[in-house]
């Protein structure tokens, strides 16, 4: 079971490696059409699959493009279990850890939508646990923290774009070490007991100062609880799954489809991917969870997947279902980070830009040969085993990569992408 909630916790972790700022030289876009659109390779697109299975980076992987309205690609290398020989199939399952974070943040604006809490009102007024957080400000001269209220309160706002300044994982800063010990995402804490237990961990920063990667989103599904009146996985499977006809989607996954789950693999010592435990595999899915987290914990297909990405691509309506209004999906997307918030942790080796309400949201082209191929105005986010979304609206295309690798390999996100958009895209200026 501690293996089991260690692996929860670090599952939800996204870990980036810093990309460097070398001059991106211009060079002819061989692979756009004459209106300056991408235009997609099928065999380069089959190749880069084979290639990561072929060198030993994955075991399997599927690749699914949405495109002007239609399926424009899907293709799968390796094997969803390669010790069985089990081949990736439509309906295998992944797990996608932190790619349920864009979903709970869909959920929690259409309570916002309904007028049932502010953007701009503290978070205490729905969860008072919060009233009387503190500050880390360091320690004093007999080695004793110093603990200071907040310049202001936890706005809802903070939440959305990581800036409540809430720690995630156990690390060296006073704030990691006492989250380490209070251990608020333990499986066998309830929502309601993880937001008491967070609320007692000092924030490491004044609300509104820094970005940074945070356990936020586990708040924002106790929030949706407490202004639903429903258990979390209950309100989001009535009011986005379902409506969504994302049917293989879910925190709990029943016994009958374990089969379909992808094997996860891990980078061994010897450098080789080795299959992780069966333990590890189903851990969100035995029978003693109380936690239903906001951050991780769903399991999906790539087609169940990207009927999340094409309803955001719509505008916030898939197939004639609204889940959002147009100026909601905007303001999701659209870089909620004031300039002067300079900590910003890894999130700018994630690309040139910014970050919205729970995506990351491209704002310029790129700007080295080793960032990310992508068009301003996209938007993405990705999971701890390597698995990737993103929605590009000036290409009317979104795109789901599925793997099973742990530790997160930024290196395939950036040859996916060139794959999808060719090395020498830039794509359309940004603001």
């Amino acid at each position: 079971m501690q293996v089991m909630r260690k692996s929860l916790l670090f599952g939800a972790l996204l870990l980036s490696a810093a990309a460097p700022s070398s001059a991106l030289p211009v060079r002819p876009h061989r692979d756009l059409a004459a209106n300056g659109r991408v235009v997609l390779n099928r065999s380069r697109l089959d190749h880069a699959l084979s290639a990561m299975v072929e060198n030993g980076r994955l075991a399997g992987a599927s690749l699914l493009i949405w495109r002007n309205g239609r399926e424009a690609y899907f293709g799968s290398a390796g094997f969803a279990d390669r010790e069985a020989r089990r081949p990736i199939a439509r309906d295998t399952l992944f797990q996608i850890f932190s790619m349920t974070k864009p979903v709970t943040g869909v959920g929690l604006m259409r309570l916002w939508e309904q007028g049932r809490f502010g953007l701009d009102e503290p978070l205490a007024k729905y969860l008072p646990e919060y009233a009387g957080v503190k500050v880390f400000k360091g320690m004093d001269a007999a080695g004793h923290p110093i603990l200071q209220s907040p310049d202001r309160p936890i706005l809802i706002r903070d939440l959305l774009r990581h800036t409540a300044g809430f720690a995630y994982w156990a690390g060296p800063a006073y704030s990691e070490q006492i989250l380490a010990k209070v251990d608020p995402l333990n499986v066998g804490n309830t929502l309601a007991e993880f937001s008491q237990k967070m609320a007692t961990i000092p924030l490491m920063f004044d609300p509104g100062t820094q970005w940074r990667y945070s356990a936020a989103v586990d708040v924002q599904a106790r929030l949706i609880e407490v202004l639903s009146g429903q258990k979390f996985e209950t309100y989001m499977r009535e009011q986005v799954l379902d409506p969504l006809r994302m049917n293989d989607s879910a925190w709990t996954q029943p016994e009958g489809r374990f089969s379909r789950l992808a094997t996860p693999y891990e980078v061994g010592p010897d450098t080789k991917l080795r299959p992780k435990t069966l333990e590890q595999k189903r851990q969100l899915n035995f029978s003693d969870r109380k936690l239903t987290m906001g951050g991780a914990g769903l399991a999906s297909t790539a087609g169940d997947y990207m009927r999340f990405a094409r309803m955001l691509l719509g505008k916030g309506s898939l197939d004639g279902v609204r889940i959002l209004k147009p100026s909601t999906v905007r303001l999701m997307t659209t870089d909620q980070l004031d300039p002067k918030m300079t900590e910003r942790l890894w999130l700018p080796t994630k690309g040139n830009g910014g970050f919205g309400f729970d995506l990351f949201v491209r704002s310029g082209q790129p700007r080295s040969k080793e960032e990310n191929r992508g068009s301003s105005g996209e938007f993405f986010w990705d999971g701890a085993w390597s698995t990737l979304f993103w929605v590009d609206p000036a290409n009317d295309m979104a795109v789901v990569f599925m793997v099973q690798k742990d530790p997160y390999d930024f290196s395939l996100h950036h040859d996916i992408r060139e794959a999808v958009y060719g090395a020498d895209y830039l794509g359309p200026p940004g603001d």
